[in-house]
């Protein structure tokens, strides 16, 4: 998780800090990690006694968490924001190019090399889910991200990754759901492990039209990827 961004208020004690900091973290955790369902009201109330703490640190921290877009207002309060289809749209369109850029880069700059020690880890990893591929389940989007988290580090700009991090935790909430049926699974796995060869093999078009593929060769593909998340959302509202 990212360390949450805070400013001290002059004169504020520590302790006050604290403890407005760690509700935000575990609200946010628990936001991003899909155990609140988008029909689940976020009162206040509720919060403060699971937390153990007054009201005003959980007000605070829903203040912030709408900030950052993860939660919305309604008429009786607050609510996991869940994407609707054009926003999804320029998320998902903003997710495909910094996917891409990270491996058009090295096209690019024949100076620029992946971290072999990455991409041999990842390979590992995967190859260890190839052989024994875990059960269809929401949280293996986790697994996913963490991939093309690493996928995109290994090229070396900090920034490309952290911003591929904070949009794939935007659209966490309905990717989730694209990870229900065992093909999907599978598919993903050995697509993740045909990327990574290709890098190691030093074959950058190859890789690039892989990740391509895998992330959606096209904006049809993304939409009709998303469209059907967005149902399966409906359908296992009630999964967390």
């Amino acid at each position: 998780m990212d360390t949450p961004m805070y400013t001290r208020p002059a004169g504020a004690e520590e302790g006050t800090l604290s403890r407005r900091d760690r509700v935000y973290a575990l609200m946010r955790e628990e936001v991003l990690s899909g155990r609140v369902t988008p029909h689940t009201r976020l009162g206040e109330v509720r919060l403060a006694e699971r937390f153990g703490v007054s009201r005003t640190p959980v007000r605070e921290a829903l203040a912030r968490l709408h900030s950052d877009g993860l939660v919305e207002r309604r008429d009786n309060g607050f609510y996991v924001a869940v994407p609707n289809l054009a926003e999804l749209r320029d998320l998902y369109e903003l997710r495909v190019a910094l996917e891409l850029r990270g491996i058009a880069r090295a096209i690019e700059d024949r100076t620029i090399r992946h971290d072999p020690r990455i991409l041999v880890d990842e390979l590992e990893r995967w190859e260890k889910l190839s052989a024994g591929p875990p059960e269809p389940d929401p949280s293996f989007v986790l697994l996913d991200e963490e991939f093309h988290a690493a996928l995109s580090r290994a090229s070396g700009n900090g920034a490309l990754t952290e911003s591929l991090i904070s949009v794939n935790q935007r659209i966490r909430r309905v990717r989730m759901y694209d990870f229900l049926t065992e093909d999907r699974i599978t598919s993903t796995i050995s697509e993740h492990i045909q990327i990574v060869e290709h890098l190691r093999a030093d074959e950058l078009d190859a890789a690039y039209r892989a990740l391509h593929e895998h992330v959606g060769a096209s904006m049809e593909v993304v939409l009709e990827r998303a469209q059907r998340a967005l149902i399966q959302m409906a359908l296992h509202s009630d999964l967390y």
